[in-house]
C-alpha cells in the first residue's frame, strides 16, 4: 500500500520492542516506508531522536509536517490512513477486544519488562528462570497466557483474532522475551507463538538485529 514519504524512526532492533511493534503492522499491512535508526543509549542519543521525536523516545512515524511518536497512536494511524482499517478485525465487538488486549500490553506488564528485557540475540535460561520466580512477574506470564488462550479458543488462531492484527504487532516482542529466557509454553500457546516468529516480516526483523554490532547493558 503507498506510504511514499514515510518515515520510521526506530532504536536498535535487537533491544527496541517498542520500534518493533509498529514496523511490524506496517511491514504486515504492505505499507511503503523508509527507516531511520537511531541508536540507544549513546551520549547523543537523546539529541538525535529529538530532531525527529518530540517525546524524544522512539518510534516515530514522520508523514509528512506530522510526527507520530507513540507505538499504539502509529499503528492507529496506519491503520486508518493507509491498511483501510485492516489491522483491526472488522467485527466492531472484536474490534474492541483487541484494542483492549494491545492497550493492556501497552500499559502493563512492567516486571516483565524489567526483568526480561527484550534482547533478541541473548539466550538466558537461567535469568528467565530466576526472574520467574518472582512474584510480580510470575504473575504477568499468566496474565499474558490467559489473554492468549481466550483470544485464540474464541478465533480459532493463528493469530489472536484470527488474521495478524495491531493485538499480534504488540505482543511480538514478547514472544521474543520468551525465545530469550527460555519461558515453556503450553502447545496451543507454543503454535501461536511460532506463527508469530515465523513471519517473514519478523524473520527480516530478527535477522538484522542478529547482524548488528552494538551491545547495550540491561
Amino acid at each position: 500500500m503507498s506510504g511514499a514519504g514515510l518515515t520510521l524512526v526506530i532504536g536498535n532492533r535487537n533491544y527496541s520492542s517498542w520500534s518493533l511493534r509498529p514496523w511490524l503492522a506496517m511491514k504486515q499491512a504492505g505499507i511503503a516506508f523508509d527507516e531511520e535508526r537511531i541508536l540507544l543509549d549513546r551520549p547523543d542519543t537523546k539529541q538525535q531522536i529529538l530532531r525527529r521525536s518530540p517525546s524524544g523516545r522512539v518510534p516515530c512515524l514522520i508523514d509528512g509536517a506530522l510526527a507520530v511518536w507513540d507505538s499504539l497512536a502509529i499503528c492507529e494511524y496506519v491503520n486508518e490512513r493507509y491498511a483501510g482499517g485492516g489491522l483491526w478485525p472488522g467485527d466492531i465487538a472484536q474490534r474492541a477486544r483487541a484494542r483492549a488486549v494491545a492497550a493492556e500490553m501497552h500499559s502493563g506488564f512492567a516486571a516483565l519488562r524489567a526483568n526480561m528485557p527484550m534482547d533478541i540475540r541473548g539466550h538466558y535460561p537461567g535469568k528467565g528462570a530466576t526472574a520467574r520466580e518472582l512474584p510480580d512477574v510470575r504473575a504477568d506470564i499468566d496474565r499474558i497466557h490467559a489473554l492468549w488462550t481466550d483470544c485464540l479458543a474464541a478465533s480459532g488462531g493463528p493469530f489472536l483474532f484470527g488474521a495478524f492484527s495491531i493485538a499480534d504487532a504488540f505482543y511480538a516482542p514478547v514472544v521474543t522475551r520468551f525465545r530469550t529466557y527460555a519461558t515453556a509454553l503450553p502447545a496451543r500457546l507454543a503454535d501461536y507463538s511460532e506463527a508469530v516468529f515465523a513471519l517473514p516480516a519478523m524473520q527480516t526483523w530478527v535477522a538484522a538485529a542478529r547482524a548488528e554490532p552494538e551491545t547495550i547493558d540491561q
